[in-house]
């Protein structure tokens, strides 16, 4: 299968690195490499460093970013090894970083990568098919009380509890093997009229074992710390998230960096002489527009946020 994955919110995005001549990005989430080419389009003499875990996605952004030649660096690697990632290159500091969190629509539409509840296929959801642990591996192994926090508490599913007794009712009969066994499981712990409102039912847990697997927020909370260590001054980190966790996640980390002081309120003067690391260029996150979701509905829940490194 093609991996094919339509950017989102890309002038957004191009706006918000604030393109320099001469620049160096990173785009920690190569993807099919659609922000990465529409950067180099935007600035004739740019360099980009494009990262991924995914070889399939590694492997289609080459073959999309070849007449782009030396232009292009591209490094097979989580992006919360940012660090290490920068030096393996040359490249410790940068002018711009763009991270497009969560998974994408080729590896939802490849159903033996098991991340889908649309189709039927061996339990995975492993972004890098050379991790050790996969959904197949917590679904059948977390206790009770492991499953009800991780759907909880990643998939913000408010039958958590109930899914997760399921779960391990089932598997006392068999192990729990494909996303469609997996699915079957949650419709039958999920009262019908419940089942009949708002999403499919399956989709928050799918979203939160997925989360599980790949250690998403914890990834995402290390890199976004690395990024700004190495940003150059006036420097961009754009962050897209698709989800409140990751969107709340960025907010807050951001506002860290921007007031870091840990003073006692009412304290005349800061005194723990911890300085803002950024400024915030965007107080609101943005969103997807009508002409855009019109041509990929799947942009619908994609939030944009921006900050600058400070001198």
């Amino acid at each position: 299968m093609d991996f094919v994955h339509q950017p989102v919110l890309l002038n957004e995005v191009i706006a918000g690195l604030n393109l320099k001549p001469n620049g160096i990005y990173v785009d920690c989430t190569l993807g099919g490499g659609g922000h990465t080419q529409a950067v180099l389009d935007s600035q004739p003499d740019v360099t980009v460093i494009g990262i991924d875990q995914d070889p399939n996605a590694l492997a289609a952004a080459q073959a999309r970013l070849a007449p782009y030649g030396s232009r292009v660096k591209y490094v097979r690697d989580n992006f919360r090894n940012l660090d290490r990632v920068l030096a393996s290159v040359d490249h410790l500091h940068v002018d711009g970083i763009l991270m497009d969190i969560g998974v994408s629509s080729p590896q939802l539409d490849q159903k033996d990568r098991g991340f889908s509840y649309q189709h039927d296929a061996r339990l995975d959801m492993r972004m890098d098919p050379m991790a050790q642990i996969s959904a197949h591996d917590l679904v059948n192994s977390l206790t009770k009380q492991e499953l009800t926090r991780i759907i909880r508490d990643y998939g913000e599913e408010r039958w958590a509890n109930r899914i997760a007794e399921f779960i391990v009712e089932h598997r006392r009969e068999k192990p729990i093997d494909t996303t469609g066994e997996l699915v079957s499981v949650i419709k039958a712990a999920i009262p019908k009229k419940a089942r009949l409102e708002g999403p499919h039912p399956a989709k928050r847990t799918f979203q939160a074992l997925r989360i599980a697997v790949n250690d998403e927020l914890g990834a995402l909370s290390e890199a976004i710390e690395k990024a700004v260590n190495h940003l150059k001054p006036q420097g961009r980190l754009c962050v897209i998230t698709f989800h409140s966790l990751e969107d709340r996640l960025v907010k807050n980390a951001f506002r860290e960096f921007e007031n870091p002081c840990i003073c006692p309120p009412g304290l005349p003067i800061c005194t723990c002489g911890k300085e803002p690391l950024v400024k915030i260029i965007t107080r609101k996150p943005i969103a997807a527009g009508q002409e855009e979701l019109a041509a990929n509905p799947r942009a619908r829940s994609a939030k944009l946020r921006v900050c600058e490194r400070l001198p």
